[in-house]
């Protein structure tokens, strides 16, 4: 696409805004083997392991996918060690020092449970901040050793089921469900181009509950592989669909993680004849960096909508993830304070720091830790996210979802070339949920 495209004027009306404006501004020793070969596989902060009683240091994990051709995010394991030498800088958690290991699930599911059995094996008291597609990998090891998972990346189902699971976002779940409904009233045709995963899978009910909400048709499931190169055959086929529709032009939904900037590659030089054809997605899956390499007034993302999580980067609410970055990540460029992988390992480090507080002098092991956020300790994070409470019997236990506690998304679009705030604060999506289709 060469030219801009005219941007509506007024929001889909889909979805209500909920302001936040009144909040703060604010493994076995084979594992360890396979670990030390891989060279930025795994590594610590160092300290001694193992769950602490009085003053001793606590053991966590970090892990995420590193160097792979499919979705990375190595900003999240690098901004824990961070937040650990931050913290130990200041005296630790509460007097604790903290320990960060970290590991490289490298996009796959041995390797993922490799991680899972080495948090067990070094005692870690939680898995924290952490990313990856294979729960049925890793999820099996750390319950069987009753470790919790806080603030994970929201990406399969199981994180919103585990008893062990203590998400500090909507996930994958919010976000469609939240784009769906932004796209009802904007939208012709609508396609979802998705990875062809077990991960994948789950993605269309998610889209397909916002835009039913909004009396829109399903839209068409169009998988493809996550690790392409190229994606010329999916971006033709997506336009063929998008030009059968009548009246509002069509959308293609491209959610395929770092591939996504490929994917628009492709869609951009096929896309030439078709200039009505509007794109949208979420974060995680396109940033500004994203949209400036495709073009950025001028490209494919123009006028899109994309959903997040969290307030913009520019919020006052993540000053203190800044200032951690620039006092113990400065020059790093894996850590970013707009990767939304970063942004939920901040807030997951956060939920950590609290529990920890929570029990004084007491024993800090996995029992202590899962037994104060199961006693419905109450996590605020200063206006980034709702105040955090993990319940089995909250709102979306109904529709699979018992460990679901912040369906807020926030609602961005580009607009000359930049990616801005299409509304103020944050809209909840748990209706919308109520409503999906996922069995």
């Amino acid at each position: 696409m060469t030219g801009r495209r005219p941007i509506r004027s007024t929001l889909p009306g889909g979805l209500r805004g909920r302001s936040r404006a009144t909040r703060t501004g604010v493994l076995s020793a084979g594992a360890l083997v396979a670990c030390a070969s891989l060279a930025a596989g795994c590594g610590v902060v160092p300290g001694a392991t193992g769950g602490s009683g009085g003053d001793g240091p606590i053991t966590v994990m970090t892990w995420a996918p590193q160097d792979t051709g499919a979705t990375n995010k190595p900003g999240m394991p690098a901004l824990a060690q961070a937040y650990a030498r931050w913290v130990n800088s200041q005296g630790g958690l509460d007097g604790r020092k903290l320990n960060v290991l970290t590991c490289n699930d490298h996009n796959d599911r041995v390797a993922a449970a490799k991680c899972a059995r080495r948090a067990v094996k070094e005692n870690a008291v939680a898995v924290v901040g952490s990313y990856s597609q294979y729960a049925d990998s890793f999820f099996p090891v750390l319950e069987g050793a009753r470790i919790p998972y806080i603030g994970g990346y929201g990406l399969t189902n199981t994180e919103f089921t585990s008893p062990l699971s203590y998400p500090v976002n909507g996930g994958q779940p919010a976000l469609l469900a939240g784009l769906g409904s932004a796209l009802a009233d904007a939208c012709g045709p609508v396609t979802l181009v998705r990875p062809d995963t077990i991960a994948g899978d789950q993605l269309p009910a998610l889209l397909d509950s916002g835009l039913s909400s909004g009396g829109h048709e399903r839209a068409h499931d169009q998988r493809a592989a996550e690790d392409a190169t190229s994606y010329d055959d999916q971006s033709g086929r997506a336009l063929a669909r998008e030009g059968t529709g009548r009246g509002e032009p069509g959308c293609v939904v491209p959610v395929l993680g770092d591939r996504t900037g490929t994917f628009m590659d492709s869609f951009r030089r096929a896309s030439e004849d078709h200039p009505d054809v509007r794109t949208a997605t979420v974060l995680g899956s396109v940033d500004q960096t994203t949209i400036n390499a495709s073009g950025g007034a001028a490209g494919p993302y123009e006028g899109a909508y994309v959903t997040g999580w969290y307030p913009s980067v520019g919020d006052p609410a993540w000053d203190g993830l800044k200032k951690l970055i620039k006092e113990q990540a400065f020059g790093n460029n894996d850590v970013d304070a707009a990767d939304a992988g970063v942004q939920t390992t901040w807030i997951a480090y956060t939920v950590l720091k609290k529990v920890v507080e929570s029990l004084g002098d007491g024993e800090v092991s996995a029992d202590t830790v899962r037994r104060a956020l199961d006693d419905g300790l109450q996590v605020g994070t200063g206006g980034l996210t709702p105040d955090l409470r993990w319940t089995f019997a909250d709102k979306l236990a109904s529709v699979g979802f018992p460990r679901l506690v912040n369906a807020d998304v926030t609602l961005q679009v580009v607009r000359d070339g930049r990616l801005v705030s299409a509304r103020r604060g944050a809209v909840d999506t748990t209706r919308t949920l109520q409503n999906a289709d996922v069995a």
